[in-house]
């Protein structure tokens, strides 16, 4: 990727959801990072594979990562390089250190890469065991032009990479070409936002079965495991997961607008690589680096369900905030995530700027809590995140004897799920939600993943209550009643 980014500011404003209908629906490679539905802060990006753009996937087993051209894959063969997805945008983001874009009077996203890192990555970044994931260990896209939303300015802006050989607009897939046809498709959109989706998806089929890994006896005997390891010192707090698998076909622009719709979230996304796509209502950021070199994480340990009845809901909202287990398994993640921040930042720089605070959501309560910090001089934003890489939440803690124990127990892989997703941009500016109330799409059926943190105080039929509620909304996307 080389050469200038240009930018055309709009006049107006369009809803996000009209113009990826309009832009991107029917495109096989494709990407929406989402501020949520009458958003008023936030900025939400839509973009596609452009001519030149890479695709690259990345093979813990093989230790490998493969970058093809996927507009054009018969005349570029895929080239293939041994080393982890990390050393690969290393190098790919030194390479073009010349070329990283100069809008500095915004911040965000100003062109790079998007896509996932799967939770198996742990195996390289940990060294621990791993399970062989059924989809790439992580998939990013390489962007040349997108659409960015400001959600709270109410601006909509054209970006666009022209390459330094390229006479701009002399070609169709010229940048100027590119401005002018987008700008005149988003123009005959209406300013307000698409109509919402029923409240009911229609009926699935009745092949349309969910199928758990493990049951609920068999998970309730898995929760009781870390309970003993818990009380035998292996572990402070284990996060525990199973997943869903339903067989079927559901589109992942219509599916995604369903989602959305019942779960509203400021990191949600829909990711579209082939056959393979991401659905998601993250509420849980993994990891913000802004221009500045200020890195921030936001941790998400404690869960309560949301009530239709106001008093009730207050109650449940009083009842996390003054839960002790609750409380006790967020400060174990903080703990966590300031030490794997530490290592990355400048001295005396690592603040916790927000602790047990509530955040609520269509189906849930979270407690979260906010940890800041400065890189220190020298340390790059893949250094970031390779060194906090999986998120504590989603391991529990300490990270490495956790994630080891939970490996025996799962007896499969999470894939997407538990990793992280979003944009790594040239200029070191990255903004990463956990992959979690999520929908992993494929050309077979769906993939769910759901958990918990499991501490000393955890009740067994509490926990498995949580993931079925996690649950919930994400089957409820896919048209098939939770348990």
């Amino acid at each position: 990727m080389t050469g200038t980014v240009q930018s055309k500011l709009l006049a107006g404003w369009t809803d996000p959801a009209a113009a990826f209908a309009a832009l991107y629906a029917t495109d096989r490679y494709a990407f929406w990072l989402d501020a949520g539905p009458d958003a008023q802060a936030g900025v939400s990006y839509i973009g596609a594979a452009s001519s030149t753009s890479r695709f690259v996937t990345a093979s813990v087993a093989k230790g490998s990562v493969t970058s093809r051209n996927i507009r054009a894959p018969d005349a570029v063969p895929p080239e293939v390089t041994q080393e982890t997805i990390f050393e690969f945008l290393r190098r790919d983001l030194a390479a073009h250190g010349d070329d990283t874009p100069t809008l500095s009077h915004r911040t965000g996203f100003d062109l790079g890469w998007v896509g996932w890192f799967g939770y198996e990555l742990g195996a390289q970044t940990v060294g621990v065991p791993g399970q062989a994931s059924r989809y790439p260990d992580a998939a990013l896209l390489e962007v040349h032009r997108m659409v960015r939303f400001d959600h709270h300015d109410r601006t909509v802006t054209l970006l666009a990479r022209s390459n330094r050989t390229e006479h701009v607009g002399a070609e169709p897939d010229g940048a100027a070409d590119w401005f002018e046809q987008t700008s005149a498709a988003l123009a005959a959109l209406p300013a307000t936002p698409l109509a919402p989706e029923p409240a009911e998806p229609a009926p699935p089929r009745a092949s349309a079965v969910p199928q758990w890994r493990h049951g609920a006896p068999g998970y309730a005997a898995l929760i009781e495991t870390c309970l003993a390891a818990i009380q035998n010192g292996d572990a402070y707090q284990l996060c525990l997961t199973n997943e869903i698998r339903v067989a079927g076909r559901w589109h992942p622009v219509d599916t995604y607008r369903v989602l959305r719709a019942g779960s509203p979230s400021h990191h949600g996304g829909l990711l579209r690589f082939g056959d393979v796509a991401v659905l998601s209502a993250s509420p849980e950021q993994f990891l913000h680096v802004g221009r500045d070199r200020h890195i921030r994480t936001k941790p998400i340990k404690g869960t309560r369900p949301r009530s239709n009845e106001p008093a009730e809901d207050n109650r449940l909202k009083t009842e996390l905030q003054r839960s002790d287990k609750e409380r006790a398994e967020n400060l174990m993640i903080v703990d966590l995530m300031r030490n794997d921040l530490a290592r990355i930042a400048q001295l005396g720089t690592v603040a916790v700027s927000a602790l047990l605070a509530v955040e609520s959501y269509a189906h849930v309560h979270q407690l979260v809590s906010t940890i800041e910090a400065r890189l220190s001089p020298g340390v790059t934003v893949i250094d970031a995140l390779e060194s906090c890489f999986p998120a504590g939440s989603m391991t529990g803690t300490p990270k490495a004897r956790a994630m080891s124990i939970l490996d025996s127990l799962e007896r499969g892989p999470r894939g997407v799920y538990s990793g992280a997703f979003g944009y790594v941009g040239l200029d070191g500016a990255a903004d990463l939600a956990i992959v979690i109330r999520s929908i992993v799409l494929d050309s077979v059926g769906a993939s769910i993943g759901t958990g918990g943190g499991i501490t000393a105080l955890s009740d067994v039929a509490e926990e498995i209550d949580e993931t079925r509620i996690k649950a919930a909304a994400l089957l409820a996307s896919l048209g098939i009643a939770a348990p």
